[in-house]
């Protein structure tokens, strides 16, 4: 079995270069990571991170990483999770990658503390993953895609569900209409941008877009992005969100200007969490499989655990969900 010592003689660092590399260190540029993570996949090195680990060949466990725990889009993911782990006897620890938890998250990764992980988190970079899927330690990717034999990644068809959602308004009558996310970071929020783009293309309304893309995919900054909207004046006729979150945020600040929805702008989101049928108005949403989606993400996992095949990629559709949020412009 290879050693630490091993991983740094090929490389050509010290061992403590190699440990600082392999735990995420900003000491250790990205050229000489590079070198000592080739350098681990080459020997097979898998670090241990717990003493008694060595001497068990599982532990029983299997790890949810995802961005931020607290966000509402995840309870009907974990119980998803949850449900198909405890039906095969094993436990489950989620964990955030932000801020002091990300070394926690990694460490998941790359020590063997978990039997496998299923990642949601645009944060943890695809050197780690490499780093990490291997052999007996398969990691189900959710919303990205990695080029790694021992990943399996689920995504949802975002871009259908923005242009679904866009039509959708079109449909209705609407012609200006305005898309407000957070700042662009991974393959989820391109593909969602690119759904409400094709479907403005297609019918000949690519001029009278509005694109507004800055900060975190949360409530308050969907409340203060629709504030810094209306005050640029020219209201769009409808907007459409990148998640409920912030669109429960943009119903708050059209409130509090005195702005009617939908009588004055219609509003639709993307996630459909359970908060979106009870605000007022209830909220038009695209749907996509929370549940569903965990329950097979781990379902992937211990297919992969007991070394059966599995293909490397999966979709799942989105559903629009009409309520009271959209109202139909009459020509």
């Amino acid at each position: 079995m290879a050693t630490i010592k091993d991983v740094a003689r090929m490389a050509g660092v010290s061992i403590s270069t190699v440990s600082y590399a392999l735990n995420n260190n900003e000491k250790v540029s990205k050229e000489t990571k590079r070198k000592i993570l080739d350098a681990a996949r080459q020997l097979n090195y898998q670090k241990n991170g717990i003493a008694s680990d060595l001497k068990k060949t599982s532990t029983r466990t299997i790890a949810l990483i995802v961005t931020d725990l607290s966000g509402p889009h995840y309870s009907e993911l974990v119980k998803g999770i949850q449900e198909v782990a405890l039906s095969k006897g094993y436990d489950l620890l989620a964990c955030s990658s932000i801020g002091e938890e990300m070394s926690t998250a990694v460490k998941f990764l790359t020590e063997k503390r978990v039997d496998g992980a299923i990642v949601l988190a645009y944060n943890i970079g695809e050197d780690i993953l490499n780093q990490s899927a291997r052999k007996g330690f398969p990691i189900i990717l959710l919303d990205r895609t990695a080029d790694n034999d021992y990943v399996v990644s689920i995504e949802v068809d975002n871009e259908e569900g923005c242009f679904m959602a866009a039509e959708y308004l079109i449909e209705q009558g609407h012609r200006d209409i305005a898309y407000i996310g957070g700042k662009a970071l991974d393959r989820l929020d391109f593909k969602r941008v690119e759904g409400y783009k094709n479907a403005l293309r297609k019918h000949g309304l690519e001029e009278r877009g509005q694109l507004h893309q800055f900060g975190y995919f949360n409530r308050d900054n969907g409340y203060s992005m629709t504030k810094m909207l209306i005050a640029q004046g020219n209201l769009p006729t409808g907007v459409m969100y990148a998640n409920d979150e912030m669109a429960i945020g943009g119903l708050k600040a059209f409130k509090e200007h005195g702005i009617d929805v939908p009588a004055d702008v219609s509003v639709i989101g993307f996630d459909d969490i359970e908060l979106a049928r009870y605000v007022r108005p209830a909220l038009t949403t695209i749907m996509q499989p929370k549940y569903e989606r965990g329950a097979l993400a781990a379902h992937l996992l211990f297919q992969a655990l007991e070394g059966k095949a599995v293909e490397r990629y999966y979709k799942f559709p989105t559903q629009l969900v009409v309520r009271d949020s959209v109202q139909k412009i009459e020509e």
